[in-house]
Formats: C-alpha cells, structure tokens, sequence
C-alpha cells in the first residue's frame, strides 16, 4: 500500500466514523453516559458481556478509530462489525439500518486495504 493509498483509506475511514456518529446521534442511540470502566475493560469481543453494543460503538470503537487516524494509521488487518451489528441493532429502524450500512462499508474498506 502506498503513502497516498494509506492517506485515502483513512480518510474514508474518518468519513465512516463521522456518519456513524451521525447516524447514532440523529436516531437517539448517542449514550449521555459513559459506562464505568470495569465495563469497557471486558475481554469479550465488543464487549457483549457489559456493554450494549451501541455503547460499544460509542465508547470503544470510535475513540479507537479517531486515535488509529490521527496517528495515521494503519487500518485494521480484518474487520466484521457489520455482522455484529445486523445481529444486535434493530435493522427495523432507519438509524439503526444506517449504523450497519456505514459499518458494512467501514468492513469493505478494511478488507479493500488488506486483500
């Protein structure tokens, strides 16, 4: 991957994380509270075990990409948020529809970069 490859990715990735964002605070799913740190600390993939899986998005997820591209990377070697998302948000609902399309397209970007 070149330089400018890598600057491209990350910047649909920043594209990804902001409509996300979006997606969530438009359809009410933005967390006013940040949950204790006992709870973000689970070694269970995205946190099942104490987290919503919106909270997870929220409070791990996004801090963990904001930080991922402003230090410039690299993306992740995999990624299959998507998945999880069709499986725990209500796809019923447009802002929770929205969430998983963005994060499918944060999975093809990852994949893009790494295959």
């Amino acid at each position: 991957m070149t330089p400018n490859s890598d600057s491209n990715a990350l910047s649909q990735a920043a594209d990804c994380v902001l409509a996300m964002e979006q997606a969530m605070r438009g359809g009410g799913l933005w967390h006013a509270e940040t949950p204790p740190p006992a709870a973000m600390a689970s070694r269970t993939p995205f946190c099942a075990d104490t987290l919503e899986f919106t909270q997870w998005l929220q409070f791990i997820f996004v801090p963990r990409m904001r930080d991922l591209i402003e230090a410039g990377g690299p993306l992740p070697g995999a990624s299959g948020i998507a998945v999880m998302a069709e499986a725990k948000l209500d796809q019923g609902s447009t802002a929770e529809q929205r969430v998983t399309e963005v994060l499918a397209a944060f999975d093809r970007l990852v994949e893009r970069q790494t295959g």
